[in-house]
């Protein structure tokens, strides 16, 4: 991190006294360089050593990059800066590739499998390269930064298992692992809660988004790209989840930028990716790392307006996504000193402190909450919400449970009550209108899935005896089929079908896979 702070102000430096290094006297004289260590040495806080460690480096960078550039005009040979994953031996390892530009990715990763013992990984520029067109094709030009990135254990036996499929039935046009997240696209939001997942497509005041159905379908899939993502994240694999992120990114990118620009999933896309960046010490990614929080800071403004105004007129507090701002201003703390920019990154990290410390717990605060009834979960989420303040706290939790009470005495569930609840933003008079439309659909809802099924091209009989075995469970249904070329095994089929999970599925902003603005 140090290292990549003193170049930067070395090279704003150089720029400042247009100083070329990869030209004379630079070039050949060490003299020449040492002299201008002790120069910059009076202007900035490094010593002498740093100075001349770093300007040295500077200058080989830079005479390959020009070599490289000569090399490209004469012979359309092109040099890429890759950046491998760790290994045992090296913590980094950049390395330069010559190549053509008019060749595939595909030719490009068994390049680099051969030379440096890769074997399943994407290249991301940016995006994930498509390993079917050429690099010229993808915006890939002489000196591009490329890194590689190892897919998971799940990522190689998905696409195992999606080569061997194609080589058995070419018209396949679906990937088996996104086959879930497409099904679910295909719904109209009325699915009975119980058996379907908890999904819903809303603005900040919970009132369904009226987009076309295949904005919807790729917003659907983006959703579940991104929680699994995420989910590789908290293991601390970053190099897998930044792969999910990406193509999570090209999901998103296929909505119109009206849309992108008012649902804050795409910002905190955005966070999740540059977090993956700094993970993995890829500091050469800084330029898509700052476009892509520009995109976060921009969406967040418009989802919730200045200041939050917009949220706290919603929801009555900010405590919730006052962490998505946390991360945003610590992300760009980081960049800033990467950037040579240290005054601006001391100011962003003030922030970042004085907000971290009103989102920090006080155990006194959470003893007194408990000590009135409140349950320790219900506790830490009202005191963040409220950020510390007991009394909105408490005002705030007694509210959510009075309102699920509420609806319970009106005949629903618990459960459905939470869910609805949360799905319109705590407002009691929309989640009563929810779970009406949801009782009323519940009777139509089994021919639904069944024409979904159907409409795949699976057999009547098949598609209703694989709903009876999965409890209506149109996901694991459609599983079931595949796995078994349409048909339900005869071991399976029974006269009794048997009953749905009852694990209640979370209620959780992270997992209700709902889309706010």
């Amino acid at each position: 991190m140090e290292e990549k702070h003193m170049q930067s102000v070395l090279i704003s430096l150089l720029r400042k006294d247009n100083v070329r290094l990869w030209m004379e006297p630079f070039s050949s004289d060490h003299h020449k360089i040492q002299e201008l260590a002790h120069k910059y040495v009076a202007a900035t806080e490094f010593t002498l050593e740093e100075v001349i460690s770093t300007l040295e480096s500077i200058r080989a960078d830079t005479s390959r990059k020009d070599e490289g550039n000569k090399q490209f005009k004469e012979t359309a040979v092109a040099s890429l800066q890759l950046h491998l994953p760790k290994t045992a031996e090296s913590q980094k390892r950049k390395v330069h590739l010559q190549t053509k530009l008019d060749i595939t990715v595909q030719e490009l990763k068994k390049r680099i499998s051969e030379e440096y013992g890769l074997k399943h990984f994407n290249l991301l520029m940016g995006k994930i390269l498509s390993p079917g067109k050429r690099l010229d094709e993808q915006n890939v030009k002489n000196n591009s930064k490329i890194m590689v990135l190892v897919l998971s254990s799940e990522q190689v036996k998905n696409e195992l298992r999606e080569e061997e499929e194609k080589k058995r039935q070419q018209d396949e046009g679906l990937q088996r692992t996104h086959k879930g997240f497409q099904i679910l696209s295909e719904r109209d939001g009325s699915e009975d809660p119980t058996t379907t997942p908890f999904l819903e497509i809303a603005d900040q005041k919970g009132n369904p988004l009226q987009i076309p159905d295949s904005e919807r379908k790729a917003l659907i899939l983006a959703m579940g790209l991104h929680e699994k993502g995420r989910a590789l994240m908290k293991k601390r694999n970053h190099s897998a989840a930044l792969s999910h992120l990406a193509q999570a990114d090209e999901q998103f990118n296929k909505c119109n930028s009206a849309l992108l620009n008012t649902v804050d999933n795409y910002a905190v896309l955005q966070l999740d990716v540059v977090w993956c960046y700094q993970a993995l010490q890829q500091l050469d990614c800084l330029n898509d790392a700052r476009q892509r929080l520009e995109r976060a800071e921009e969406c967040f403004k418009r989802c919730y307006g200045e200041q939050q105004s917009r949220l706290q007129q919603i929801k009555g507090h900010t405590g919730g996504e006052d962490v998505l701002f946390l991360r945003l201003y610590l992300l760009q703390s980081l960049l800033a000193y990467f950037d040579g920019n240290k005054n601006q990154a001391l100011n962003k990290f003030k922030i970042v402190e004085e907000l971290y410390g009103q989102l920090c717990l006080d155990p006194e605060k959470m003893d007194l909450l408990m000590s009135l009834g409140f349950s320790e979960q219900d506790a830490r989420l009202g005191l963040r919400a409220c950020r510390g303040d007991v009394v909105a706290a408490e005002r705030l939790i007694s509210q959510r449970k009075k309102d699920i009470n509420t609806l319970v005495e009106l005949g629903f569930s618990k459960r459905d009550a939470a869910k609805a609840l949360h799905q319109t933003r705590g407002d009691v008079n929309k989640a009563y209108g929810v779970l009406l439309d949801g009782a009323e659909a519940q009777h139509s809802n089994r021919q639904k899935k069944l024409d979904e099924l159907l409409e795949m091209g699976f057999q009547v009989d098949m598609a209703d005896s694989a709903l009876t075995i999965m409890g209506d469970d149109v996901v694991q249904a459609t599983k079931l089929l595949l796995d078994n070329q349409g048909v339900v095994p005869p071991d399976l089929l029974s006269p009794s079908p048997p009953s749905s999970s009852s694990e209640e599925p979370s209620t959780s902003s992270d997992s209700t896979g709902e889309i706010r603005t």
